[in-house]
């Protein structure tokens, strides 16, 4: 395998539970304990602007009501995305992807975007992102990793930048989930912990595939994963594991 060029902690959505998530804010208190990897979720607005933005609808952390892909983006950019989490955050901004990768650049961060598509949109959302990526990092020595749960979403971003790398996103090993990989032509798979074991590793290891993990939260499950060699780890606990330990 090519040497893996991401750092095996990312946090996740920014900063875990500790700031409101997707927001720029919390990617600064993410960094603020010492990490330089990260990962979000981008979805499309209705008028095509990549954005973060984890759920299917607004209401559990924005001001706003209904799917973000029926609303143009100058009324999403309109919203709090903090106060749902605390008042110190009240009327942080949904992010665009833009302004990620400008805070990612700036402060020698790498990026897992996970494409999130809204139900019907899952192509063109990997495609729109994969394209906006491949601008926004064009010239850069570490692009982001393109992941998702979709496979058609992850087409999209195959079609529209074919040279950034991709994961393919598994809560489960479904049926066909390894020839998926081969199809998608992917560097990596991304799966629940709790799927993960050496065996898996191995597996992967020997395709080719690097191995990678979401969402750990407890130091006794890392530092078993990192023994078995998996390849990274995205966590909540920006606070009690990664870089600031």
């Amino acid at each position: 395998m090519k040497p893996w060029p991401y750092p095996i902690w990312l946090a996740h959505r920014g900063a875990g539970k500790l700031a409101p998530e997707n927001t720029l804010a919390a990617f600064r208190l993410g960094a603020g304990f010492g990490f330089r990897a990260f990962e979000c979720d981008v979805k499309l607005s209705r008028d095509g602007e990549a954005f973060l933005l984890h759920d299917d609808t607004l209401e559990r952390t924005t001001s706003g009501l209904g799917s973000p892909n029926n609303v143009d983006w100058a009324d999403l950019a309109r919203l709090d995305a903090g106060g749902w989490h605390s008042a110190p955050f009240a009327a942080e901004p949904l992010p665009t992807l833009t302004r990620i990768a400008a805070f990612c650049q700036a402060n020698g961060c790498a990026l897992n975007i996970e494409i999130k598509p809204c139900p019907g949109v899952e192509r063109l959302t990997g495609e729109v992102a994969a394209r906006e990526a491949a601008r926004l990092w064009a010239g850069a020595a570490l692009p982001p990793l393109l992941s998702s749960f979709s496979p058609e979403a992850l087409e999209g971003a195959r079609n529209a930048a074919p040279a950034l790398p991709r994961a393919l996103l598994l809560d489960t090993l479904w049926d066909g989930w390894a020839e998926a990989t081969v199809a998608l032509g992917v560097v990596a798979v991304i799966t629940n912990w709790r799927v993960m074991d050496a065996a898996l590793i191995e597996r992967l290891h020997a395709s080719g595939w690097r191995a990678l993990v979401y969402t750990v939260n407890d130091a006794a499950v890392a530092e078993r994963l990192i023994a078995e060699g998996i390849d990274g780890i995205i966590t909540d606990a920006v606070n009690e594991l990664g870089p600031s330990c």
